[in-house]
């Protein structure tokens, strides 16, 4: 696969600057800020300036004058102090096209360094029915997983249930009492356990708010859960057959919910599963010196000098001697690292958990347990309404995640009737149809941001087929697969692609950025480059196809084939990224 145009260029760029005795790595070659007086520039004129002792002119002229003759070149020009302004030739422009369309992933290429990586969704509590609150770590931590195996690394994803705090002592307490003739409850009976269990997702989520609430008003109420909680994770019989009811019930309903948004894990597990793994670990932090007693708790001081606020201990093990959510996050990472052997792990949680994160990494490194730098937050902001609060219903309350995508099915279904598409399908197509679009409206409007701001969830401008939309990505694909079908019932075929017109050259240099995007996306971590790319793509598209008539008599059969490959590639590489 040959270099990218920005890349021929950059290496020659460089290979000037070394020429002229100046640091090769000024020559780097970007996209132009300014694409109306050329595609790319180079600044290192500038910064060369001052090694060499000349004005930024006279070695942009130094450097143009190297590369005259080059036929890699359409134009080359200085503007301002020392902006040398590059314009590709048709000809190397004409041979990338036609390595973009013979390239199976259109151009991308896997990452130079390719590594084992475990993505932590932060899932859900178990009992809990999922809320618009727990979009954003689906959508951004499926978009990562997508990205990183698409790049070539091994990805394993794990909804990392909440299943082992005090939520779980609630419950328990609460059907005990609904239901305390249970035989989870007699003490004495220790195995033989129904395999059905006594309560559905429904109850669960009854019951869960139900017993928090009176705990908040009973302190003794409170007690009882905390209580349950400790027998729990001590290993009472009954009560963890409970737990893997509650699990088994919550894996069912979760799967339902991000089965809806197209998301799936390799890993179901939860906290629960690292319970055995906990005592020897905490007992081996003991010995090793990392940890000390305070106020009754056992905790591993994490502060460090450079700390420019001061941040609190992890407790490991609190004054009642229970593990607590950091306690938990140690041992699974001490289970992925034994049985995954990552490089790294990823944490897809919002930025409320940044301290929690902070003294989880720092206490991983400073016992051993796994290498700081591996550990990443990829944190992120809140889902607002208009108002610039958190995204509620109506009435104030939490809204579930299914309700949200049962509206944006709603709003997408309207979009349809209002601009006269899908009518010749059935009613059942056009659901169909509905589902899919309110989904990428839901998906693109959350990626596209980026995904360390809050923003604003507006589900009318979301669901438009114009701007900067999921549908409107769509809209583009769909209008490119018909006029493939129109070719085909022509007969007319694609051939190799010969750029004539600006808006063809455009769409390629377009095209050629995607490995650029998918790169830089995954270094930062950040989807809505990603987006940025498609939604560009899209646009030099429109534009293309507003500009050159692709099919018709009065374009030349070789034209026709050209602007037939073109539209092939495009749509490849749309449906590539999209997927991601």
């Amino acid at each position: 696969m040959s270099q990218s145009v920005l890349q021929t260029l950059n290496a020659h760029l460089q290979a000037a600057f070394k020429a002229l005795d100046l640091p090769a790595e000024l020559g780097l070659v970007v996209v132009s800020g300014k694409p109306d007086m050329a595609p790319f520039q180079c600044n290192g004129a500038l910064a060369a300036a001052k090694i060499a002792k000349k004005s930024p002119r006279d070695i942009a002229q130094a450097v143009v004058e190297k590369l005259e003759g080059n036929p890699d070149f359409q134009a080359i020009s200085i503007g301002g102090p020392g902006f040398i302004n590059l314009a590709p030739s048709d000809a190397l422009i004409t041979k990338r096209s036609n390595d973009l369309a013979v390239s199976p992933l259109t151009g991308a290429r896997p990452a130079d360094e390719l590594q084992k990586i475990v993505v932590d969704f932060g899932g859900p509590n178990v009992a809990k029915p999922m809320h618009v609150g727990h979009l954003r770590s689906s959508v951004i931590g499926d978009c990562l997983q997508r990205l990183l195996r698409f790049r070539g690394h091994g990805v394993v994803s794990d909804i990392h249930l909440g299943d082992w705090g005090l939520q779980m002592g609630h419950l328990i307490t609460e059907l005990q009492d609904e239901q305390p003739d249970l035989v989870y409850f007699d003490e004495n009976i220790t195995s033989g356990y129904p395999k059905e269990s006594p309560v559905t997702i429904d109850d669960l989520s009854r019951l869960y708010p139900v017993a928090s609430a009176k705990a908040k008003e009973d302190a003794e109420r409170m007690e009882r859960s905390r209580t349950a909680t400790s027998e729990l994770q001590a290993g009472r019989a009954g009560y963890r057959a409970l737990l893997d009811h509650f699990i088994s019930v919550s894996i069912a309903a979760l799967k339902k919910d991000f089965g809806a948004l197209g998301v799936h894990f390799d890993l179901w597990k939860g906290e629960a599963a690292v319970d055995p793994l906990i005592g020897p670990m905490v007992e081996k932090f003991k010995k090793d010196g990392f940890t000390e007693e305070s106020d009754g708790a056992l905790i591993i001081r994490v502060a460090e000098e450079s700390d420019k606020k001061e941040l609190p201990p992890l407790i490991l093990i609190s004054r009642a001697g229970a593990a607590l959510y950091a306690t938990t996050d140690l041992a699974t990472i001490q289970d992925r690292r034994d049985n995954l052997h990552p490089d790294v792990i990823l944490y897809v949680v919002d930025f409320g958990q940044s301290s929690h994160f902070e003294q989880v990494y720092r206490a991983a490194g400073k016992t051993g347990l796994f290498p700081r730098e591996g550990l990443e937050h990829i944190k992120f902001g809140t889902v607002n309404g208009k108002d610039g609060k958190r995204f509620r219903t109506r009435a104030g309350g939490v809204m579930r995640l299914s309700d949200l995508l049962s509206q944006a099915k709603e709003a997408a279904a309207n979009r349809l009737s209002e601009a006269g598409l899908a009518k010749d399908m059935d009613e059942e197509e056009r659901a169909e149809i509905a589902r899919m679009i309110g989904l990428a409206a839901i998906k693109f409007s959350d990626l596209q941001n980026v995904r360390t701001t809050n923003y604003i969830f507006d589900l009318e401008r979301f669901t438009s087929f114009e701007g900067k939309t999921g549908p409107y990505l769509l809209y583009a694909s769909v209008r490119i697969k018909s006029i493939l079908r129109k070719a085909k019932k022509l007969g007319v075929k694609a051939g190799l692609i010969k750029p004539l017109k600006a808006t063809e050259k455009n769409l390629v240099l377009t095209l050629d950025s995607f490995n650029r995007a998918l790169a830089h996306a995954e270094a930062k971590r950040m989807p809505h480059i990603l987006c940025e790319h498609v939604y560009n793509v899209a646009q030099s598209f429109s534009k293309f196809y507003a500009d050159c008539h692709v099919l018709g008599d009065d374009v030349p059969a070789d034209v026709q084939a050209s602007r037939l490959a073109l539209c092939e590639l495009t749509l490849r590489q749309l449906t590539l990224a999209l997927d991601i």
